[in-house]
C-alpha cells in the first residue's frame, strides 16, 4: 500500500505502520484513517502477519512524534463550507478506534513524542502501549470547544479514581510516568531504544503474536511508581457533582495547584466542560461500542448545535478551532461565557441521538 501520509509494509512477520505527516505532527486526515483501516483489515486476514506495530515520523527521522490528533484545520474548513466529508471523518475514525480495540492480532503503539486527541484514539486500544521520556500525552479538546472523543469517554473513565475527569476537563498534558500509573500506557522505554527495537521486530522470525508482545514487554524499564499528579487532591475535588462544584472545591483548597487548575478551567469552553463531565460519568457505565455511538452523537451536536440555534459556522467547536489554529488570537468567544451560566437544558440535548438506532452510522459496532 503506497500512501504519502502513511507507510504500511509487511516486514518479516510484522505489519509495520509509520504515520508520515511530520510537518503536521502526524495529525490524522480522512485519507490516513482510511489507509490505516485498510491495512489493518488486510493484515487481519494475512497469515504472514503475526502482529502490527505503529509509530510516527518525526521531523528529524522516525519516532519523536506520534500523532497530535485530528486535522482541526480540516474540521474548520469542512464545517464552515458544509463539506459532508466531516461526517465521514468522524464515523470512519471512530470505527477505526473500535477496530484497534478489538483487533484480532497484537497491535503495539510506540507513543513517542506528542500523543494527543486522535493519537490517543489509535493507541489506547493497543495490546501494548509504549511511552518514552519524550511522551507528552493529553486529551485537550475542551480548549477547542470539543470533548475527548475517539473513545476518550471509555478509556478516561477507566483511569484510577477521578484522574479521568481531571484529564478530560483540563486537557492537562502528562508525561510517561503518569501515563503508566493512570493506566494509559503499559510500559516505558528510552527513546534511543526504539529504532533498534523496530528493526529487530522486522528481522526476527517470531512464531506467534504472543511472542512478539512478550519480547517487547521484556524491554520495558522501570520509570518509577509514584505519580507526579496529586491524586489525593484530584480524587477529592473532581468527584464533585458538577463543574461549578469542582470550581468551588478548587477555590476552597487554596493551594497553588488548585488556583492554577481553576484558572485553566476558566479558559476552557464552559458549555463543553459541562458536557464532558456528563460524558465521562456516563461512559464509566458503558462498553466501548456504546461509548463510541454516544460520542458520534455528541460530535454531530458539537458541529450543529441545533437546540441552541447554532449551525456549523457558529458552533462552539468552530469558534474554538478558529481561535487556536485559524486566526490564532487565542481568545475564543465562548457562549455561554461563564461556567455558572450553563444550564441543564443546554447540556442534555447533546446526549440525544440525532439518528434512530437502526440508522446510526456506528450501529454495526459490537
Amino acid at each position: 500500500m503506497a500512501e504519502t501520509s502513511i507507510r504500511a509494509e509487511v516486514r518479516g512477520r510484522m505489519g509495520l505502520i509509520t504515520l508520515n505527516r511530520p510537518a503536521a505532527l502526524n495529525a490524522l486526515s480522512l485519507e490516513m484513517i482510511r489507509g490505516l483501516t485498510g491495512a489493518l483489515l488486510e493484515w487481519a486476514q494475512d497469515p504472514q502477519v503475526l502482529a502490527v506495530a505503529i509509530r510516527g515520523q518525526g521531523k528529524e527521522g522516525p519516532f519523536g512524534a506520534f500523532c497530535a490528533g485530528g486535522d482541526i484545520r480540516f474540521f474548520h474548513r469542512a464545517a464552515t463550507q458544509g463539506d459532508p466529508a466531516l461526517e465521514d471523518f468522524f464515523t470512519e475514525e471512530y470505527a477505526l478506534n473500535h477496530l484497534i480495540h478489538t483487533y484480532s492480532k497484537p497491535y503495539i503503539a510506540f507513543m513517542d513524542g506528542v500523543v494527543m486527541g486522535g493519537g490517543m484514539g489509535i493507541s489506547q486500544g493497543a495490546s501494548l502501549r509504549v511511552v518514552t521520556e519524550r511522551t507528552r500525552m493529553a486529551m485537550p479538546e475542551t480548549a477547542i470547544g470539543l470533548f475527548p472523543d475517539v473513545g476518550g469517554g471509555f478509556f478516561l473513565s477507566r483511569c484510577p479514581g477521578r484522574i479521568g475527569e481531571y484529564l478530560a476537563l483540563t486537557g492537562q498534558v502528562i508525561a510517561a510516568r503518569d501515563a503508566v500509573r493512570a493506566h494509559l500506557a503499559d510500559g516505558y522505554m528510552l527513546s534511543g531504544q526504539l529504532g533498534p527495537i523496530w528493526e529487530t521486530l522486522a528481522q526476527t522470525p517470531f512464531e506467534t503474536g504472543e511472542a512478539v508482545e512478550h519480547w517487547i514487554a521484556t524491554r520495558f524499564i522501570a520509570n518509577g511508581d509514584a505519580f507526579t499528579l496529586d491524586v489525593g487532591k484530584i480524587d477529592s475535588i473532581f468527584a464533585a457533582d458538577t463543574v461549578s462544584d469542582i470550581l468551588v472545591r478548587l477555590q476552597d483548597d487554596g493551594s497553588d495547584w488548585a488556583k492554577t487548575t481553576g484558572e485553566l478551567l476558566r479558559k476552557r469552553s464552559p458549555l463543553m466542560l459541562h458536557v464532558v463531565l456528563e460524558q465521562v460519568r456516563r461512559a464509566r457505565l458503558m462498553g466501548l461500542a456504546d461509548d463510541l455511538r454516544m460520542e458520534r452523537d455528541l460530535v454531530r451536536h458539537c458541529f450543529n448545535t441545533a437546540h441552541l440555534g447554532r449551525p456549523g459556522p457558529a458552533s462552539e467547536t468552530v469558534e474554538g478551532v478558529r481561535a487556536l489554529a485559524i486566526d490564532k488570537d487565542h481568545s475564543p468567544r465562548w457562549s455561554p461565557a461563564r461556567i455558572e451560566d450553563v444550564t441543564a437544558d443546554m447540556v442534555q440535548p447533546f446526549f440525544e441521538s440525532p439518528w434512530p438506532a437502526h440508522a446510526h452510522p456506528l450501529r454495526q459496532l459490537r
